[in-house]
């Protein structure tokens, strides 16, 4: 059973759900100064990736679902985080940034 298969809707509802408390919180704090914006990564090298990076085969398949051919390194989506921080994203709120190599355009 893969990943995807045996975790898949667990993890849509959470990535669901973070979209959700994020726009009902920028609205709600809008008017407090308080600007909510989340990263949402797509394949990022992280200690949970590094199971399927062990194993060739698998992490050729993964690899092949992302326009730009490589997962991400955890401080690009880093970056993300620091800019959506920064005074650069002063009028951003409720914005869900997808750094994801281009899965969602696919």
């Amino acid at each position: 059973m893969s990943f995807r298969s045996k975790y898949g809707t667990i993890y849509v509802t959470a990535k669901h759900a973070v979209t959700g408390l994020t726009k009902a919180a920028a609205i709600d704090h809008a008017q407090d100064g308080i600007r909510v914006n989340a990263a949402a990564p797509g394949l990022t090298e992280t200690p949970m990736t590094q199971m399927w990076k062990d194993n060739p085969e698998v992490w050729n398949e993964v690899v092949s679902n992302v326009p730009m051919g490589r997962a991400a390194k955890p401080e690009e989506i880093a970056e993300v985080v620091v800019f959506l921080s920064s005074d650069a994203a002063s009028f951003c709120n409720g914005y869900i940034y997808v750094a994801d190599g281009g899965q969602v355009a696919h």
